[in-house]
């Protein structure tokens, strides 16, 4: 059993010392993914709709990049910052993923990594 990193291309967590995830044995676990762009800018400050769809964007290529994609997400574990957010994130699991939905773990945290940050995710997927 080889974990091999996935690797992107620029890839926005560098700087913080984390690997987007790895493979092993034909399954992804991918770290916690945010509204940070390619470039590894912070997208949709104070806009929880702008940083919802860009984290998700970011799993995707991650997931893409390690030979995946979000039909093949099996657990998702989700950090928010205000569980009022909740049900605007059953609706982009509606949009973002199909059935059968991965299994689902959401969670309200004081703060993530970055003060600005409202939303986390991570991910266990297999490999396509």
């Amino acid at each position: 059993m080889n974990p091999e990193p996935i690797l992107l291309d620029p890839d926005p967590l560098a700087p913080y010392r984390i690997s987007p995830g790895f493979k092993v044995n034909g399954m992804l676990y991918l770290s916690g993914h945010a509204a940070i762009s390619e470039s590894g800018e912070l997208v949709g400050v104070g806009d929880f709709d702008a940083q919802a769809k860009a984290t998700f964007e970011s799993l995707q290529r991650t997931l893409k990049a390690g030979g995946s994609d979000l039909s093949k997400v099996i657990k998702v574990t989700i950090y928010l910052t205000d569980m009022s957010h909740f049900e605007k994130i059953v609706a982009l699991r509606g949009e973002w993923f199909s059935e059968p939905y991965p299994a689902d773990t959401i969670v309200e945290v004081k703060a993530l990594a970055l003060p600005e940050l409202m939303i986390e995710i991570e991910a266990i997927a297999v490999e396509s």
